[in-house]
């Protein structure tokens, strides 16, 4: 099978793309992939490092007010199809899947005209503007919550979950939690993370909910993100730190570490969801106000439904609100256990291989 991908902008469009190449190269180890994105993308730096073949096309979004950047917009579109179609003839593609970003917008609508099959996945419970657009020329559409799928024509519409959970799904205990962290390996363990860059609303309540952790029969580890870390450490509440809490400014591999954790606290992303549903993982979640049509509030609110999470608006978030529903969780073990069991209930460990079935159904 020959199989281009394009998919950019944000790790939630990249890291489904990896894990669906990663499973598709174990099941057939002859699969010749090609990765189209942009330059300016995280994709440009992860897609390579990955040993992914990897082209580029230039193209930007629409600014959503009246600016003279659109026409811009429409050019560099035309352009990027016109560069996509040459990519796709050179290739030869038997099959061409989006995941999402701007960047695929050019890349899937030049295959469907070329009459290339084509899937496009949709992460998210809302949909994204590319998406949307690109549904009316793609066979198949696959999705992670059935919240999305009116958003789609209905008989292209197939529930695949994110390939990124099937990625974690098996992953064990590896000890790194006492290794590289000092933690307590007979200690639950409670991860406070706000995203590869941060949270400054999550990191704030953290800092004032760091007095009330102390003594208690858990633990925390509290990672801020690299640009918030400095100012973190020069906060006089950290300076006598509980022995039961760390504060670190990222995790190489976050998901590794995951197996070993009781409960997070953190954003609602798709690919995040993913990985706590795959490993069965109680949450406490704080949706980030600031994405597009609040899709993360609909993320949070589809596992809030399953018993599977609880969830804390920003606007309402402070250090005593995080440790009261920190405490409701830990303090009640049978609630915590039937969290878990409910966020595995909602989880697809098997999404790369749905998604892989998809591509196979139609080459049939």
């Amino acid at each position: 099978m020959r199989l281009l991908v394009s998919g950019g902008g944000t790790g939630g469009h990249i890291y489904p793309a990896l894990a669906l190449i990663e499973a598709i190269k174990q099941q057939r180890p002859d699969t010749e992939v090609l990765y189209v994105g942009t330059t300016k993308g995280l994709e440009s730096k992860i897609v390579p490092n990955a040993g992914i073949p990897f082209k580029t096309i230039e193209i930007q979004g629409f600014k959503r007010s009246l600016s003279p950047e659109n026409f811009k917009t429409v050019y560099l579109f035309l352009k990027s199809v016109h560069d996509s179609k040459k990519i796709i003839k050179e290739f030869k593609p038997d099959v061409v899947i989006g995941t999402g970003g701007y960047v695929c917008g050019a890349v899937v609508y030049a295959a469907a005209k070329m009459k290339v099959k084509t899937i496009i996945h949709e992460q998210n419970s809302v949909a994204g503007v590319t998406n949307k657009f690109l549904s009316h020329y793609v066979d198949k559409v696959g999705i992670c919550f059935d919240d999305v799928r009116a958003d789609f024509p209905a008989k292209k519409v197939v529930f695949t979950g994110n390939p990124r959970a099937q990625q974690v799904a098996t992953m064990k205990p590896t000890g790194r939690l006492a290794t590289e962290y000092q933690l307590d390996p007979n200690k639950k363990t409670i991860l406070i993370f706000g995203g590869s860059r941060g949270a400054l609303g999550i990191n704030n309540a953290s800092l004032e909910a760091i007095e009330y952790f102390k003594d208690q029969p858990y633990q925390v580890l509290f990672v801020t993100g690299r640009v918030h870390y400095d100012k973190i450490m020069e906060d006089s509440r950290v300076k006598d730190l509980p022995k039961n809490v760390v504060i670190k400014p990222y995790i190489a591999d976050m998901p590794s570490i995951l197996p070993e954790i009781a409960a997070i606290v953190g954003r609602a992303g798709a690919t995040s969801l993913a990985e706590i549903t795959a490993l069965g993982i109680p949450t406490i979640l704080i949706p980030s106000p600031y994405v597009t049509h609040d899709h993360q509030t609909k993320n949070a609110q589809s596992l809030v439904n399953k018993g599977a999470a609880l969830m804390i608006k920003e606007s309402e978030l402070n250090g005593k609100v995080l440790f009261e529903n920190i405490q409701a969780m830990m303090a009640d073990p049978k609630k915590q256990a039937q969290m878990a069991a409910n966020a595995k209930k909602a989880g697809i460990p098997d999404a790369a291989d749905r998604l892989i079935k998809v591509m196979k159904d139609l080459l049939d």
